[in-house]
């Protein structure tokens, strides 16, 4: 190799190596932010939620939640490292009563969809809510536990007729086989039950960071790209099996068309 080359070669590996460290930086600076984030919002939220009258501590609990999500999305963007593309929500935040029913690839979902919807009310795993960097603030946004199907549905019909947007996803968990997991049957039956129709919602990304089984102190590569895309609104029938089935076979329709890895998916 000859003097030039080796300078140009030890230049690339200089660049590289500062780059890397840029991105653990980010990584792990942004992790530990939104973990900061998500601890104050839980001791505000355990001081709010006795004080409070139950519907306005949850709309000031919501608002809070978006006020959060919205600086932690601009901030990761703003890195170079992260791409998303989340307009698409912005048709959704009239306030009508809607079921937002996405795909769910990674454990940022509820932070993409909640920075851009204010009266959102999510549906969340038991152990998440008693989480001790979420909990509080879940509890006063009013998010529905899951561990208890017949509670789950009636405390989301109540909270549709109540003017909310229902976050749901079908998978009931982070996707594991491409392009979704088998839906499950609740929100079907929440939409039969509450008359409220379901909005498709499709997330797209590049990558399996923070899916399912994803180490949390692994670096994924970057750039990570997310986009967000609204497809077409359903009213649930009688039979609730076929409603399933039906959007099921839709989402896999659309979701094989990526707009992030392929040509743009046309819901």
């Amino acid at each position: 190799m000859s003097r030039t080359n080796a300078v140009t070669h030890g230049r690339g590996r200089i660049v590289a190596g500062l780059r890397s460290l840029y991105e653990y930086i980010v990584l792990f600076g942004s992790l530990f932010l939104f973990g900061l984030a998500g601890l104050t919002y839980t001791l505000i939220g355990a001081v709010l939620y006795p004080l409070l009258p139950r519907r306005f501590g949850a709309r000031v609990g919501r608002l809070i939640m978006t006020g959060i999500f919205r600086p932690y999305i601009a901030i990761i963007k703003a890195s170079g490292l992260v791409q998303c593309d989340l307009s698409a929500l912005d048709a959704l935040s009239n306030g009508e009563t809607i079921i937002v029913a996405p795909n769910h690839p990674s454990l940022i979902d509820v932070v993409l969809i909640g920075s851009r919807l204010t009266n959102i009310v999510c549906i969340m795993k038991a152990d998440i809510q008693d989480n001790i960097l979420f909990g509080g603030g879940a509890r006063l946004a009013g998010y529905i536990r899951n561990d208890s199907t017949g509670n789950m549905v009636r405390r989301s019909v109540a909270e549709l007729k109540g003017g909310s947007q229902l976050l749901i996803f079908p998978e009931g968990t982070r996707t594991t086989s491409q392009p979704v997991n088998r839906f499950k049957s609740a929100f079907a039956l929440i939409a039969k039950k509450s008359g409220v129709p379901v909005q498709t919602v499709f997330i797209e990304t590049n990558t399996p960071f923070l899916g399912k089984g994803w180490p949390l102190p692994k670096k994924p590569q970057f750039p990570l790209v997310y986009k967000v895309t609204l497809g077409r609104r359903f009213e649930a029938g009688d039979d609730t099996k076929a409603f399933v089935d039906d959007l099921e076979k839709y989402y896999r329709e659309v979701l094989n068309k990526s707009s992030v890895r392929g040509e743009p998916a046309e819901p």
